[in-house]
């Protein structure tokens, strides 16, 4: 049986203002073959993840904080409780808009994932120049 204390695992500090923890497939504690699963932590007013995609669909689960997310072309706030489902290969980016931290809980199905590796290294495709922008109203990708 595979039970953990996610506040002992250790952590990733994003240059986006975000803070990872990986619990689930990939460089988390737990291996899995069809999916990974992290916590994140977006700083207050303003942390993010940034405008990116991928091959893999994802969910993000807010347990508390509020977020503007966008996918694709669309824009909506998300709070504690809600779930939202990025689609297969769809843009998409969280930022928080709360004066408290945004936690979250994030799963994905398996495929790569290169975002958190290309803003740790200064290679994450910006947006309106490498990429789609961000939807017209959406806060700038900050990476």
């Amino acid at each position: 049986m595979d039970i953990i204390n996610i506040s002992e695992l250790p952590s990733i500090r994003y240059p986006a203002g975000r803070i990872s923890r990986p619990i689930i497939g990939g460089t988390g504690p737990i291996s899995s073959i069809h999916f990974t699963m992290g916590y994140v932590m977006l700083d207050p007013d303003g942390g993010q993840i940034p405008w990116h995609n991928h091959d893999p669909e994802e969910a993000y689960y807010i347990l508390s904080g509020e977020g503007e997310l966008c996918i694709n072309s669309e824009i909506e706030i998300i709070r504690p409780g809600q779930l939202a489902y990025i689609p297969p290969h769809s843009f998409h980016q969280l930022t928080n808009i709360s004066s408290c931290p945004l936690i979250m809980l994030y799963c994905c199905g398996k495929g790569a994932v290169l975002h958190g590796m290309q803003e740790l290294q200064g290679t994450l495709p910006k947006a309106g120049e490498d990429i789609p922008p961000v939807p017209n109203g959406g806060r700038k990708q900050r990476a």
